[in-house]
């Protein structure tokens, strides 16, 4: 919890602390943002490779943890007040630091926060696995699902009150909080070490896998018996002259066919990855008074997680099952497919919110001047609670975690391309639309709504492609163990066999 903790922490107001303290522009701002949180999902990659080649679950959270500490030290470094710190000096001058030393120092942390994520991020849910297997699949299942109860724990204190104290606060004390919780995260897993089940290192499954992919690109095609139905990746395997078990090769040949439908996937986390830009914006310049206080702009983010915590029994415990008794249970793509439409929906609803907000600014009364982060704001007096459906929204399409069973490493692959699609739209809707801007620095200026309906179109546009795609596989049953049965809407997905080849 800690760790997500710190991680929403960080994420929650990059945007805002972007525009007001470093100066940014508002593209530059959602560019930081979407580049961080890209390489941040794609370094678990990375992160799992040393784990499983080298240093091993235990060494490698250790040592990304400190490399998160060392960037969560940098992010207050830039964000203090020097000059009311240390004061006037004796010549009359102030101490302070300038913009550019200011934005080395905050990138600079990102970095070392985003390696830190990606050791911690690829390990500690399998390390924390690793304790329980021996007392069974029902312990493990257990583990995983107050893991992941305890993420959004996290995230909802981090979009909450730390979003707060950067907000209203201060941003230096902001971002102590934290790195006294990493800190704190840090300690206490390390003082418990001799109480953990320590494994070696059995070897990088990712380096398996190129290998596999690389002696199919060099070998040639072996003789196979008479009747034999050829296979590409039978070249891989050892009883036709490869180096490699059936099992691994098959495991191998299993990933490369979901690629197709991940791909479809990227998209989707495109519109994820809005909650922390555009959908910020639009916040920022809506009314976030409540009984007298301002709310967290980033707050809304809450609502998302809300959905989630709230829709995860009630479709796992009653939609699913119902479904399953009336002989309708929904498959993996299914529920992706679902999933997609909620998404294309939720930016539909954003377009429609900024057409209001504007409405309204329209309006006697409608305007007034709104101070977030130290940065001041022409915001209307449309409330930012009308945000919350397209929030809702993003969490009900995420709810159904559909595929992240089946691949972790290509689920964060896809959420980590979403966020540098996300920056690509942006950048190349921005050069476009110079004369009529879809998007602006200051998006009062701006048709924001159009770009909102834009991505709401690709979305749908990956929606056909992906039920084009879905077409060619097949749904496999897993063969059910020990009498058990086989529940509707359980198993994998695979290439229809004739049209695999491989």
């Amino acid at each position: 919890m800690c760790e997500r903790l710190t991680f929403y922490s960080v994420g929650a107001n990059t945007v805002l602390f972007g525009t007001s303290v470093l100066k940014y522009s508002s593209t530059d701002a959602a560019h930081v943002a979407n580049i961080f949180t890209g390489v941040v999902y794609l370094l678990p990659l990375l992160g799992g490779f040393v784990s499983d080649a080298w240093a091993g679950k235990f060494r490698t959270i250790v040592g990304a943890g400190f490399l998160y500490t060392l960037g969560l030290v940098l992010l207050p470094a830039s964000a203090i007040d020097y000059q009311t710190l240390f004061g006037q000096q004796e010549d009359g001058s102030y101490y302070d630091l300038s913009v550019d030393t200011r934005r080395a120092l905050f990138l600079s942390g990102l970095t070392f926060i985003a390696l830190g994520t990606g050791g911690i991020k690829a390990n500690v849910g399998p390390f924390g696995a690793q304790q329980l297997v021996d007392n069974g699949e029902g312990a493990v299942q257990a583990f995983f699902n107050w893991f992941y109860w305890f993420i959004n724990v996290g995230s909802l204190i981090a979009y909450t009150g730390v979003a707060y104290i950067q907000q209203e606060v201060s941003f230096a004390w902001g971002f102590f909080v934290p790195l006294i919780s990493m800190v704190i995260a840090i300690i206490i897993f390390i003082a418990a070490q001799t109480l953990y089940i320590h494994k070696p290192p059995g070897g990088s499954i990712l380096a398996t896998s190129v290998l596999v992919c690389c002696q199919v690109c060099v070998r040639r095609r072996p003789v196979l018996p008479p009747g034999h139905k050829r296979r590409v990746f039978d070249k891989a395997k050892k009883q036709y002259g490869g180096s490699f078990d059936s099992d691994v090769v098959d495991s191998v040949k299993s990933v490369l066919a979901v690629i197709p439908v991940f791909i479809t996937v990227i998209m989707y986390w495109a519109i994820y990855a809005q909650m922390t830009t555009t959908f910020f914006f639009q916040g920022e310049r809506m009314d976030v008074r409540v009984g007298g206080i301002n709310i967290p702009a980033s707050g809304l983010n809450a609502f998302n997680t809300i959905i989630i915590i709230i829709l995860i029994p009630i479709v796992d415990r009653g939609l699913y099952p119902f479904l399953q008794r009336i002989g309708r249970p929904l498959t993996h793509l299914q529920r992706m497919g679902i999933g997609f439409l909620l998404a294309a929906l939720s930016v539909v609803v954003a377009g429609v919110v900024e057409i209001a907000r504007k409405d309204r600014m329209h309006e006697a009364h409608g305007v007034h001047m709104q101070e977030l982060g130290g940065e001041k704001f022409n915001a209307s007096d449309l409330s930012v609670f009308a945000q919350v459906s397209e929030y809702a929204l993003v969490g009900a399409s995420e709810a159904p975690k559909s595929m992240q069973g089946v691949v972790t490493g290509l689920f964060y692959v896809a959420s980590g391309l979403g966020s540098f699609v996300s920056d690509g739209i942006l950048n190349a809707v921005k050069a476009a639309s110079k004369d009529y801007p879809w998007f602006d620095d200051e998006i009062n200026n701006a048709h924001v709504e159009y770009f909102f309906f834009l991505l709401a179109g690709l979305m749908l546009l990956d929606f056909l492609v992906f039920l084009v795609i879905a077409r060619f596989y097949r749904y496999r049953k897993p063969s059910p163990e020990g009498g058990g049965e086989v529940k509707a809407g359980e198993g994998t997905i695979e290439w229809k066999e004739d049209l695999t080849h491989l």
